[in-house]
Formats: C-alpha cells, structure tokens, sequence
C-alpha cells in the first residue's frame, strides 16, 4: 500500500490534536505505520493549528509537503481555505460548516468569505457538514471533533478498527460514551 497523507486543520481548542491521536492510535490497530505531526501556531489564542498524519506499509518522515495531502479535515470552515495548497488535485476534503470570527473580522476591518465551501466544491471532492449541529444534538458541541473523525473513518472505509475501545483509551471516563456517540454519529452522517 502506498503511504496516505491525511491533514487536519481548526483552530486552536477544537481538539484537532485529539481527534488527530485517536486516528493514528485506530491506524496502528489495523497494522498501517503511522507518523503523526502537529503544528499549533497560536492555538492558545485562538489561531490556526494543523496536524499531518502519514499512514501505510512503511512511512519514513511525519510531514506532508505542498500538494500531497489525499484528505483534508477542516474543523472551520476558513480554515480549510487557509489550508488548500497542502492537498492533492483529487483530494477529499471534510469541511465542518463552522466559523470562528478572526480578530480583523471582529473588529469591522474585513469580512468572513460567504463562498468557501461553494468555491471549493466547485474544484475538489468537498463533504460539507455542520458538525457543530450534530454535537449539539448529542448534548455536547465540544464533541464536534469526534463527529468529523467518524466522518473522516467512514470516508476512508476505516470503521473495522474497534473504535469504541480506543476511544476509552484515549479520552477521560466521563466522556467516554459521549464521544462514542459522537464518533457513530460522524459515520452515519457520511454516505
């Protein structure tokens, strides 16, 4: 199998990381090496934070160059305008239809882009969904990281992996059967 090149991108405290962590740990149960590398610029402060997942039969290096990422999840949606010159001409990019207001556009100086998702799909095999919605529906918008990881596990045709496992591996007690739910819920809302 060729090595697969998967980049998450959100803003900082949408549990990009997490989300990003219960893949690889998924990967690595279903016998893929898996290199994983996290960038978080000023996600304190609500900026930009991207992680690089690399998977396959041997992978060398954790980081994806310009124009070789297969997939692409964007946990808001500018950010995966930000993000686009990483992906291959026919990725497959998950968009969460989520905004976070930059700062500029908080104070009056610029507006948030109406057309991302249209202009995307125009070009690029584009998913679009409100994640967020979802989340809220399960009682927990914070989930809505889990949601798009189930969308991104049933895209990718990875829903062998014990994934209720790993996820009380990975996320504290409390949390465990929300995230379950969250991670169901992410598949069924992928065809």
């Amino acid at each position: 199998m060729e090595t697969k090149n998967i980049l998450m991108v959100g803003v900082g405290g949408q549990g990009t990381i997490l989300a990003s962590k219960i893949l690889s740990e998924g990967l690595v149960e279903l016998g893929y090496d898996v290199k994983m590398s996290e960038i978080h610029g000023m996600s304190q402060r609500g900026g930009s934070v991207s992680t690089q997942i690399r998977y396959g039969k041997e992978v060398f290096a954790p980081t994806i160059g310009a124009g070789e990422a297969d997939i692409m999840v964007s946990f808001e949606t500018m950010e995966a305008a930000r993000y686009i010159g990483m992906v291959k001409p026919d990725a497959k990019i998950i968009i969460n239809r989520y905004r976070i207001f930059p700062p500029d556009v908080l104070a009056g100086e610029c507006d948030y882009p109406d057309t991302i998702i249209d202009d995307l799909s125009a070009k690029l095999d584009v998913i679009s969904l409100d994640a967020a919605g979802i989340a809220a529906g399960l009682g927990n918008p914070k989930c809505m990281n889990i949601v798009l990881l189930g969308a991104l596990i049933k895209g990718m045709g990875l829903d062998t992996a014990d994934w209720d496992s790993i996820i009380a591996k990975m996320v504290k007690p409390q949390f465990v059967e929300l995230n379950r739910k969250a991670l169901r819920a992410g598949m069924d809302a992928v065809e």
